[in-house]
Order: structure tokens, then sequence, then C-alpha cells
């Protein structure tokens, strides 16, 4: 009898949620633009500011400071933008990124490559806020971006306290919360953020979706995409209606039960690295300090990231490498590069993420194989040995 598949790669992308899937279906059969003023375009652009609603009171913002976008990648873009003022303040003209940062940060929008500086991050992977205090010791007003938890360590940034500094240097903060979502807070008033990015797929919506929040009184944006003027001039382009709409239905099933879910996560990832942590010399990174609840990231010296995922995969269960993959090639993770982890230690790590579906017996699973990789592990370096 096939075993079923467990699915751990969660932060890679969450399954579409049945109400998601529900409502984006519903959403087919509605004809109109939601641009045109007669009934089947009124009726698309209600459901649309629905789901604008939806993200608002997930993310504590007004409404109208909510602009879809294609995904967290083009909502990361949309904020890096030069000219972007807090009421009151000069325009930002250069930017500052962790080094920690995903990819669509790290490349840096619209500034220019010689207005970017990276700010470090410690051994454990938090922003350096010492070393980000002298960068922003500058005349030059500067908008800050670092995400809320890590990608792939799950490692949880100290957002109001490095949102103080930026604004007491006169700059503008933008998050990226794309990870977080639904597992921590992302209020954007509580975080007293300027800017925060979203994307649907991670918390059970559809690929292909996501949205950028403002907070009041931001300006100075300049639109990526330039069209029709939808989403009040600041990205134009006809709305994903059905994928909006599944963006919305996504985000309001998941802050239902964010607080109980996180809870039931936390007690799982705890079983999970308790049992990971049996096979001698496993490291698990970032564990002592707060991590997002379903996030762990563990190696053993000497295994290959590659070799596992594939040996993992062979038992039937998804989970993925903690580097960043394109095409198909594992690369260096940048991420452990910048916490000071030595590339040899680097390339065994193995992110495995929890969901919603996640059980006590998909735990089991994932450490019976992964004693079962280390137990090969062991005879391959005991052969090499003699």
């Amino acid at each position: 009898m096939t075993r079923k598949r467990v699915y751990l790669d969660w932060n890679a992308t969450a399954p579409l949620r049945p109400e998601a899937r529900a409502a984006m279906e519903a959403a087919w059969d509605v004809a109109g633009n939601p641009s045109s003023v007669h009934a089947e375009g009124r009726a698309a652009r209600r459901l649309v500011e629905e789901a604008r609603n939806a993200v608002a009171r997930a993310t504590g913002a007004e409404a109208r400071n909510v602009i879809f976008t294609s995904g967290g990648t083009e909502a990361n873009a949309l904020a890096l933008t030069p000219g972007l003022r807090r009421p009151n303040g000069a325009p930002v003209q250069r930017l500052m990124v962790s080094a920690i940062e995903h990819p669509s940060v790290l490349a840096g929008g619209r500034f220019d490559a010689a207005d970017i500086a990276v700010a470090p991050v410690d051994r454990t992977g938090v922003v350096d806020l010492e070393r980000l205090r002298n960068l922003l010791d500058d005349p030059v007003p500067s908008l800050v971006s670092v995400m809320l938890a890590n990608n792939e360590t799950g490692a949880i940034q100290p957002i109001p306290a490095i949102a103080a500094m930026v604004h007491q240097a006169g700059g503008v903060m933008h998050v990226d919360a794309v990870q977080a979502l639904s597992k921590i807070s992302c209020n954007i008033n509580q975080l007293t953020c300027d800017l925060l990015s979203i994307s649907a797929h991670k918390v059970g919506g559809p690929k292909g979706v996501g949205a950028l929040v403002v907070a009041d009184g931001v300006s100075g944006f300049d639109a990526l995409i330039r069209g029709g003027g939808q989403e009040k001039g600041r990205r134009g382009g006809t709305e994903n209606v059905p994928g909006i709409v599944g963006l919305g239905a996504a985000v309001a099933a998941a802050m239902a039960s964010a607080e109980q879910e996180s809870a039931r996560l936390k007690v799982l990832q705890a079983q999970l690295e308790t049992g990971l942590a049996t096979v001698p010399e496993t490291m698990i990174f970032s564990r002592e300090i707060s991590r997002l609840p379903n996030t762990t990231l563990a190696t053993v010296p000497g295994m290959k990231a590659e070799t596992a995922v594939i040996g993992f995969d062979l038992e039937g269960i998804a989970v993925s490498s903690g580097s960043a993959c394109s095409s198909g090639k594992v690369q260096p993770s940048h991420v452990l590069a910048a916490m000071g982890v030595p590339p040899p230690l680097a390339q065994g790590a193995i992110r495995i993420s929890l969901g919603w579906d996640t059980s006590e017996s998909d735990i089991i699973r994932v450490l019976e194989a992964w004693r079962k990789l280390a137990d090969a592990l062991g005879k391959k370096m005991t052969r090499i040995g003699t």
C-alpha cells in the first residue's frame, strides 16, 4: 500500500484553501470589468473591494491604502521607490536592506546600485541594530527594507525598534511580511512601519497575486506599472478579480484561526526539533531566538542538501533546501552566509515548514526519514574514515 505523501514545504507555497477555491470559482462567473460603471462592472468592483477590506483587517490598515499586485515580488518592487516620504519628511534618496532579504528586495527595486547599502545580521540571523544605526547616521534620508520573518530560518526581526531608528533618521520603513502573515501579527500600526508586502499563495490563496499595504501619510509613489489608472493610479492594469478574491478569502480564513493555529504549530515544531536533535551534531539555526512557529532549518555536518531533499522525497516527504533554488540548481544560501555559517555546514541545510494540515503523524514520518538519512551519512563517513 502506498503511503500518503507528507507536504512540509509550506514556506515555498501553501495548498489552496477550500475557502479560496470556492470564492474564486464563484468569481469566474462575474463577467464585468471592475472599472465599468454598469451593473456587471459594479459586481466585479464589489468583489475586489471586499477582498481589499479583508487584507486591511488582517494588517490593521485602511482599505484605501491596500494596493493589489501580481505577488510579493511586485509588491516589494513597488515599495522600493526613490522619492517616497513620510508626512513632513524629505524624499528618500537611498536604500538600505538587510543581508538576509528575499532576492526581490536585494535586487533594489528602482534604486541605483550605488545608492544601496546592506545592513549585516548577527550569527542568529537578526539585524545588527548598532551597525544599522551607523548606516543611518547620514543626512540623506533612506528607505529601509527589512523582512518581518525570514523565509529560511524563521527568525523574527525587531521591526518596531528598527522602524523607530529609521523614523528618527527621517527615513521610510518597508517590511516584507510575506512569510509572517497569519503566523504572527502583521499589524502595520503595531509594527510602526510605512509599507508592508504580502503574498496570497503563502496563506493558501492563489499564486500570482499579492498586495502592498501603505500607512497613512506616505507619499511620493511612482507607479511601477502605468496604465488605465487602476488602484488609484498606483498600479495599472485591469484587476485580476478571481485572484484578488482568492487572496481575500484566504486571508480571512487564515486570520480566523491564526492564534490557535500558531499555538498548535509551535507544539509540533518543538516535537520536531526535539526529535531532530536526537541525531548527534544536529544544528538547528536561529533556535535560540524568536522564530515563526512553523519553520525549522536544520543540518548535520557532512550532509548535502540536494541529496537529503531527494532522500526525503523518496520517503514520500516534501521538504526543501535552505538554499535559494534557481532552475532546479541549488545555490549557496545567502542567509546562512550572512550569519557567518561555514559553507560546508550551510550546504546541508534542510528547511522543514509546517502548515494547517500538518499532523503529529507527519512529524513522526519526518523524524524517521531524518534518522535514516543521518544513519546512511554516518555509515558513509565511517567508510571514508577507514
